[in-house]
């Protein structure tokens, strides 16, 4: 039952996605990455105060190198909800669990058997399939950074796995990835347009910083309390809502090609987990 929270995150997430495509409206992605990385802060160092869990630690580099590369998703990933149809954007996204299972083979040496390179080669057959309606509306970069935000995303996973290897607290993994993501979003925002933030648009802010922290602690939960596998499929529920809210709020609809790309890059992700390395 434990891997039943993963639905929780996956819609929470599902909120997200769309308190990210409503907040487009007011504020540039830089700075929707800021309130989410920033409020999220807020909350888990409460969080982190209320169980008496410390800030210091001996692993500061890798906690460096895991923020820097989630920030990069984050930001990739909310500028690409901004311009691409939702489901579309976070699809890309959780292309993230074929890219950390391929930097598994090659930083533990693993050799890729058959079951495994099937699976992979699956995921970019529906990567290809998904991109293909995008590439004929010219929105080939969008398409293409929805991408690289799975890429990076993988990066982090690899980072998050090892730091959790390490004993290092969830709490403190997230504490550090809010604290690197609000300083990198913070000082970009400096060089473009800083928008007023007002007692109209302060809500959804508030709500985007709360459903990602939301997903983030149900998300642990899922792994924590359930089966790895179980909950690393349950994951993919939120490219189900995600497209159940892209349909109902915005009217947007893909090709036939485009759901069959969906499918398989869930499909794909799913086994290339199951038959990925145990580590």
């Amino acid at each position: 039952m434990g891997a039943l929270w993963m639905l929780v995150a996956g819609f929470m997430f599902g909120c997200m996605g769309v308190l990210v495509k409503l907040g487009a409206h007011d504020f540039s992605n830089i700075e929707l990455v800021f309130y989410r990385s920033f409020v999220g802060l807020l909350v888990v160092y409460a969080i982190m105060r209320q169980r008496n869990e410390t800030l210091p630690t001996a692993l500061w580099v890798s906690h460096l190198w895991r923020s820097i590369s989630g920030s990069i998703a984050l930001l990739l990933f909310f500028y690409c909800i901004t311009v691409l149809p939702l489901a579309t954007a976070v699809t890309l996204n959780y292309t993230s669990p074929l890219f950390l299972t391929i930097l598994i083979m090659l930083v533990f040496k693993e050799r890729f058997h058959a079951p495994l390179v099937i699976a992979i080669a699956l995921g970019f057959a529906g990567m290809t399939v998904l991109l293909h309606p995008t590439l004929e509306r010219n929105q080939i970069v969008p398409g293409l950074l929805g991408l690289a935000s799975g890429f990076f995303a993988g990066i982090a996973m690899l980072n998050v796995r090892e730091l959790a290897r390490s004993g290092e607290p969830e709490s403190r993994i997230v504490f550090y990835f809010s604290l690197i993501a609000t300083l990198i979003s913070g000082a970009i925002m400096l060089f473009g347009t800083i928008h007023p933030v007002t007692l109209h648009n302060l809500p959804l802010l508030l709500g985007l910083g709360s459903s990602a922290t939301l997903a983030q602690l149900a998300l642990t939960r899922a792994y924590k309390t359930g089966k790895t596998l179980v909950a690393s499929s349950l994951s993919y529920s939120t490219v189900v809502f995600s497209s159940l809210f892209g349909i109902l709020l915005w009217g947007e609809t893909l090709p036939l090609s485009g759901w069959i790309g969906m499918a398989l890059v869930i499909a794909s992700g799913i086994a290339s987990l199951k038959f990925a390395p145990k580590h």
